[in-house]
């Protein structure tokens, strides 16, 4: 087996601290060689002393800064009680502040015994950096996080429609996504930082909704008769709501337009956000069978075609 040689390079930098610490070596040796024992003892007892005084105030610092920061994480647990934070708000806050105040201490206790901390901060700072450059979606999707649990255009138990088309039941929110459930009951994970830069449609936000139905009927057909069969359908649901019941407006029934094929009317109706859904399907199929009954025709596209014979 053939071994390549190692090659080192060595600059005029390294060059002078390695002479350097040579030269300090040397002359603490020789300073032991040449001094008395009598004269060195002292000198050794007096720099134990003085070490063992930076490692009891060392001790002091960190001891104290310990009991402050578990003191101040307390404070902001209090806080966000009584303010009644998000719980992962709270938690990811509480931690942060921990480390951050830690690091710190850690850096100032180092410092006391001595020793240079300068490169250890530049260092952390870099990796800092590093990190964050690394994890940059990870930011924006805790960034949009924040967002959503500070302002909460949304919360659980909501139904909503995002921009990209997905809409569901939110299940979950957390720091850095959030869970739907889908009608047809599947998970949809979105990260929030899609969320807080897109348009919510949130269903649940309001207890009522309006719900509306365009119905077309055959031409022909008398206004007023097609309006009562209609007004009794909407009147005949219970679940319907009135200004008395505090909805914004009654039930409107009106000839909404005049299609090629279609007289086309318009009901519009609240009703509470839980009951949107089997309102709205129950009265339509009320509309599809009641109508027919009354004389009144459902009409379909149809094209009138004219042959004319020539000689």
């Amino acid at each position: 087996m053939t071994r390549l040689p190692l090659q080192v390079s060595v600059t005029p930098e390294d060059t002078a601290a390695i002479n350097h610490f040579e030269s300090s070596a040397r002359e603490a040796i020789e300073h032991i060689a040449t001094t008395p024992l009598e004269e060195l003892l002292p000198e050794f007892v007096e720099s134990v002393i003085r070490f063992g005084i930076k490692v009891l105030i060392a001790l002091l610092i960190y001891f104290i800064g310990a009991w402050l920061i578990r003191k101040i994480r307390g404070m902001l647990r209090r806080i966000f009680e009584r303010r009644k934070t998000e719980k992962a708000i709270a938690s990811f806050v509480e931690s942060l502040t921990s480390i951050a105040l830690t690091v710190i201490l850690a850096i100032i206790t180092i410092g006391t015994l001595g020793v240079n901390t300068t490169s250890l901060a530049a260092l952390l700072a870099a990796g800092g950096m590093a990190i964050g450059m690394a994890l940059s979606g990870t930011v924006q999707n805790f960034a949009g996080g924040i967002m959503i649990l500070v302002f909460k255009p949304f919360k659980a138990g909501d139904f909503i429609e995002t921009e990209n088309g997905y809409s569901g039941t939110v299940s979950d929110v957390n720091i850095f996504s959030t869970k739907l459930t889908t009608t047809d009951n599947k998970i949809i994970v979105i990260p929030n930082a899609t969320l807080s830069n897109g348009t919510i449609n949130n269903f649940s936000e309001n207890t009522m909704r309006r719900v509306e139905w365009l119905v077309g009927v055959e031409y022909g057909s008398d206004a007023e008769e097609v309006k009562a069969a209609l007004g009794g359908i909407v009147s005949s649901e219970k679940r319907v709501l009135y200004v008395e019941s505090g909805a914004p407006a009654d039930p409107l029934i009106a000839v909404n337009a005049l299609q090629d094929s279609a007289v086309q009317y318009v009901v519009r109706v609240w009703v509470k956000s839980s009951d949107y859904w089997d309102v709205f399907y129950c009265l339509n199929e009320r509309i599809y069978t009641e109508l027919p009954q009354k004389g009144i025709g459902l009409p379909f596209p149809q094209m009138d075609v004219h042959i004319t014979k020539q000689d």
